[in-house]
């Protein structure tokens, strides 16, 4: 039996909103070939009568409206045989990042509760076991732009999504790393000429510079992130990889660097 392609299933007020930009380029291609799957079903339809209310005004006061637990909650009820994890976007839940994505792929889709308003009610999270993530320290007007980004992010590593498996390989985050700069032609451009590395033919050089590149960007840019790659894999940098290399070539015993001992 031929299992069913990754569903992603989305809850939310505005399901005119999807796919959106989920219906082009890469994640649109491999929508109309079956690779994965998009059910959006509209919360307003579980309201509550006579105007199908989705939202009350909170207890203890306050600005906004809470999105009503009784209504979320035959919502998701209505999608119980739908695959894969609950998920709330908001910006009280854990970071989404490249191995999130990287897990959620792993498995058979996802569900995702959009939120409006000022949010929705806790007791829904609670009782649901719904995993809250954050696309960043900003607030949004809704879930539905975290929520197609989410899916931008882990559709493109579901299998057949991507022509060429090194295209996932290199990006950025994998192995913990920022991608290193890429360059095409001309050679030349407003007097900018492209590194000599790219133009040598020699794959072992280009590799070498690529990977000191992505290290040099991670540790200039995303210090935590260097700091919990060098953590993880206890890596050495490029830079002082080559003068290890030069210390060995010599006798000498290599040393750490202060950015070693101190990411």
């Amino acid at each position: 039996m031929t299992a069913a392609p990754w569903t992603a299933t989305v809850l939310t007020l505005f399901p005119g909103i999807f796919p959106g930009p989920l219906g082009f380029s890469v994640p649109g291609r491999a929508l109309e070939a079956d690779l994965w799957r998009l059910r959006t079903v509209n919360i307003r339809d579980f309201g509550l009568p006579p105007h199908a209310s989705v939202d009350d005004a909170p207890f203890g006061g306050g600005p906004g409206m809470v999105m009503r637990a009784d209504v979320l909650d035959q919502a998701l009820e209505a999608v119980a045989d739908q695959p894969g994890p609950l998920v709330y976007p908001g910006p009280r839940g854990a970071p989404f990042c490249h191995e999130l994505a990287r897990e959620l792929a792993a498995g058979p889709g996802m569900v995702l509760l959009c939120g409006r308003y000022e949010g929705v009610d806790q007791r829904l999270l609670d009782s649901r076991g719904i995993r809250e993530v954050s696309l960043g320290d900003f607030v949004l007007s809704g879930g539905e732009p975290a929520a197609l980004a989410m899916l931008d992010a882990t559709t493109r590593l579901l299998p057949g999504v991507l022509g060429r498996r090194e295209s996932l390989d290199e990006e950025s985050f994998t192995g913990g790393l920022l991608e290193y700069p890429h360059y095409t032609r001309p050679a030349c451009w407003k007097g900018q000429t492209v590194p000599e590395v790219l133009l040598s033919g020699d794959h072992a050089r280009i590799a070498g510079w690529r990977r000191a590149q992505a290290e040099q960007a991670t540790r200039k840019r995303r210090p935590d992130l260097w700091a919990r790659y060098l953590e993880n894999t206890g890596n050495i940098p490029a830079p002082d990889r080559v003068m290890q290399a030069k210390g060995a070539a010599h006798g000498a015993r290599p040393q750490a660097t202060d950015e070693r001992k101190h990411p």
